[in-house]
């Protein structure tokens, strides 16, 4: 059966932004004080989007929540990078980024997307947590959530994906993970159809995945020197995110709206000289993990 890709286009769109409402209105509940401002923008090439971001909240110090349709034409050399064919293209997709006031909370990402781009058309995405300190049993639980999502449609897929965002969201400069991973998949390469009911189900598990996370850990008291660690890991974040995160590469190269790019960053972030945690301490603990990735799920 041919799909309609023009018909998936439409459907996409509608399904960001229905997730985007939902993210939304479930993150305002949660944190009880702040609540998203809305940014609509448009691309100068064509298309647009609608950012929403949540700053100084009792939860939540920082949090964007966007959707784009944007569509047009590519820099020559920059098309030549992708995956389809020739200058022409479509995408559409949600992002999120959440920063925690608590640094008992994590840190968490995603990003569900589709790109058409000459006779080619592909879904990608995923979701990736990223804590301060190590509480393996939120470790479990996101993996968890997200590898029933991925069962549903192939049980190949999870251990799949799992190895992919563990190899995505490295930093090679540092030799060292972002964060304990979940799940990243790009152009699978097969129905599309089925593939977007793949991206539903992974997009509608983000809630689920992370808020009893958040429950769990946004009352514990922390110290000066836990704040002080979450911001020098913060620092790895940025560094992620500006030199080898895709995503932010493609924002910038089809002309979208900076600030919407950049959203990811956190608020306040620090760089030490040569820091290095205390051997023993629980921040050396998440050092380890993140420089020799688990099988969270028990997927093996």
């Amino acid at each position: 059966m041919t799909v309609d890709v023009e018909k998936l286009k439409e459907r996409m769109a509608e399904f960001i932004h229905a997730l985007q409402d939902d993210i939304c209105g479930a993150l305002e509940r949660l944190d009880g004080k702040a609540r998203f401002r809305e940014d609509p923008w448009q691309r100068p090439g064509g298309g647009g989007g609608r950012s929403r971001v949540l700053e100084d909240g009792a939860v939540l110090e920082k949090g964007g929540v966007s959707t784009s349709v944007v569509f047009g034409e590519l820099e020559e050399a920059f098309a030549k990078k992708l995956q389809g064919e020739g200058r022409t293209f479509w995408a559409g997709g949600i992002s999120l980024v959440l920063h925690p006031r608590n640094p008992h909370v994590p840190t968490v990402h995603a990003n569900y997307r589709f790109i058409h781009q000459g006779g080619k058309a592909w879904f990608g995405g995923g979701a990736d947590l990223t804590p301060y300190f190590l509480y393996e049993e939120d470790a479990v639980h996101f993996h968890r959530v997200h590898k029933e999502a991925c069962d549903r449609h192939d049980p190949a897929y999870y251990p799949r994906f799992k190895d992919a965002c563990d190899k995505y969201f490295y930093l090679r400069h540092r030799e060292e993970a972002r964060g304990v991973g979940g799940i990243f998949f790009e152009n699978m390469g097969g129905d599309l159809e089925r593939e977007f009911a793949l991206v539903r189900d992974a997009g509608r598990a983000f809630l689920p995945a992370y808020l009893p996370i958040v429950e769990r850990r946004k009352d514990m008291p922390f110290t000066e020197a836990q704040r002080f660690w979450q911001e020098v890991r913060r620092g790895r974040y940025v560094e992620f995110n500006l030199v080898w995160d895709r995503g932010t590469i493609f924002g910038l190269e089809t002309k979208g709206r900076t600030e919407s790019i950049l959203m990811s960053l956190p608020p306040q972030v620090r760089w030490r000289y040569d820091y290095h945690p205390a051997p023993g301490s629980e921040e050396a603990k998440l050092v380890e993990v993140l420089r020799n990735p688990r099988d969270w799920a028990g997927s093996r």
